[in-house]
């Protein structure tokens, strides 16, 4: 019998995947995922439109600093500035 995978591993691994794309099309660093152009996204090798939110997401992450949270489905981490 199967094992049903949870939202949040469907999730992860959706995530996983499209990193592997970008890994796969030359993309191995924070600056390099924040500096892709919408040209240079589309020219990702099967890269889809949900594969365009995720990669906008991981680059808002990377940028706020809250890229394990994203990954791990949380919301940001880092304490209050405010408070």
């Amino acid at each position: 019998m199967a094992v049903s995978k949870s939202a949040e591993e469907l999730a992860l691994q959706k995530k996983v995947k499209v990193m592997a794309k970008l890994f796969a099309s030359g993309c191995r660093t924070e600056g390099e995922l924040q500096s892709l152009s919408m040209e240079t996204l589309l020219q990702i090798q099967g890269v889809t439109m949900d594969d365009l939110r995720i990669i906008m997401a991981l680059q808002k992450s990377v940028k706020n600093r809250s890229l394990y949270s994203y990954l791990g489905g949380g919301e940001d981490e880092q304490p209050d500035q405010n408070g």
